[in-house]
């Protein structure tokens, strides 16, 4: 219990029932986005946990003040292990002839997310963001976590400065956030690309087997493909590898023993069943813009007209996530899931599609967006909570340089 005045913050964690209101009411007065511009607003749909209850360990706190406890201000924070380096086998130190895929192995550490915070604008300036980090910390490190990290727009100056002044956090990773829109259309994929959909095993084969040093890869990938927001794991490849059939011709095992010489993979988590997202601060003539485009696409879809969905009420959104390739042909093969995850989005009647990638990675530039509704240089700010270090090979990951692409977990979206 702290004193602001006359007032009293008590942070504390949420209680669903009693708890539902006040957080909605507090999401509705703060809008995502920089002040006088367009702004996001979250629809929570009545689960205040939604965006952490899929994570493997989580915990959502409430600041509230007054004899009435009136909520102003909550976090919420989840708790998994993530690849940050990757180190040689005993083998290859040996000298072993063994594979090169199997030479370099993940190293994995406990890591911790803070997302969804949240301060009253009447209640701001009071230290209560600075509270709320506080406790949500003191949790992760009672629960042996080694790092923490958030995310946030890197023009927001109020967040970047709580987080990098007063709680000792770093500036870490600036991914890029690329949104396209679902038009009323569908998007036509290319007849020199085959795209098939795989089993969760198969495509935990290949996320481990191909894409497990990448930096914040989950442990418990399948975890994630076998959740039941998880759409599927798309896989392209050149309709001649297996002659144009309508399946998956093999196992993971056999694919990955002998690849095409270009290949892509993607998988599709289905958020519009968490929350939905709305379009604040729009003028009148842009809004009767986009009601005019997607009017024209409805009535004349064979012009393929870009339109713009009804973004201004609640809309769903799928995000894609593991994206990754290789091969002088991988950029087509990743457009041609991209578009496939369009037409799955336009099937489930979602407003958006959209994806987070690192800002070097190799093959953002075929990832469909819209560069009004993306974010080129997204911020991520990471902070060392542990004394020491568990793997010595390493050393201080927030020290690390960056690699061309990381792995963006769904269920923190």
């Amino acid at each position: 219990m702290e004193e602001e005045g006359r007032a009293v913050v008590v942070v504390r964690e949420l209680e669903a029932e009693r708890d539902c209101s006040g957080v909605e009411a507090l999401e509705r007065r703060c809008e995502v986005g920089p002040s006088g511009k367009m702004s996001l607003l979250t629809d929570l749909m009545g689960d205040p946990i939604c965006r952490v209850r899929h994570s493997p360990a989580y915990l959502m706190l409430v600041a509230e003040m007054g004899v009435e406890g009136e909520i102003v201000g909550l976090i919420r924070g989840c708790i998994k292990i993530v690849t940050c380096g990757k180190k040689l086998a005993r083998n290859a130190k040996s000298g072993s002839t063994a594979p090169s895929s199997n030479l370099i192995l993940p190293v994995y550490t406990k890591v911790a997310y803070i997302l969804g915070l949240r301060v009253s604008p009447s209640h701001r300036r009071m230290g209560i963001g600075l509270k709320l980090v506080s406790r949500m910390e003191a949790w992760f490190r009672e629960n042996g976590v080694e790092y923490s990290y958030m995310a946030t727009e890197k023009d927001n100056e109020a967040s970047v400065k709580l987080f990098t002044d007063r709680c000792g956090y770093s500036k870490f990773r600036t991914p890029s956030l690329l949104v396209q829109p679902v038009y009323a259309h569908r998007v036509r994929l290319s007849n020199r690309v085959s795209v098939f959909k795989l089993s969760p095993r198969d495509a935990e084969v290949i996320y481990r087997r191909r894409f497990a040093t990448t930096e914040f890869f989950p442990r418990d990938i399948d975890s994630v493909l076998n959740n039941k927001l998880s759409l599927g794991t798309f896989l392209a490849v050149p309709s001649e590898y297996y002659g144009g059939k309508g399946g998956f011709a093999g196992a993971a095992e056999a694919f990955l023993a002998s690849p095409p010489e270009s290949w892509a993979v993607l998988s599709v988590w289905n958020s519009m069943e968490v929350f939905k997202l709305e379009v604040r601060g729009v003028s009148r003539l842009k809004r009767g813009l986009a009601r005019t485009t997607r009017l024209l696409d409805r009535a004349l879809p064979w012009l393929r007209v870009p339109s713009v969905p009804e973004l201004f009420r609640p809309f769903g959104i799928h995000f894609m996530y593991g994206l990754g390739g290789c091969g002088p042909r991988a950029e087509g093969m990743l457009r041609a899931l991209c578009a496939h995850a369009h037409n799955l989005a336009r099937d489930h009647g979602c407003g958006v599609v959209a994806t987070e990638v690192a800002g070097c990675e190799p093959l953002a530039r075929a990832i469909p967006h819209w560069k009004r509704l993306s974010c080129a240089e997204d911020l991520w700010c990471i902070k060392r909570l542990a004394e020491d270090y568990s793997d010595g090979s390493l050393g201080d990951w927030t020290k690390a340089p960056p690699g061309p692409s990381i792995f963006v977990d769904p269920r923190e979206i």
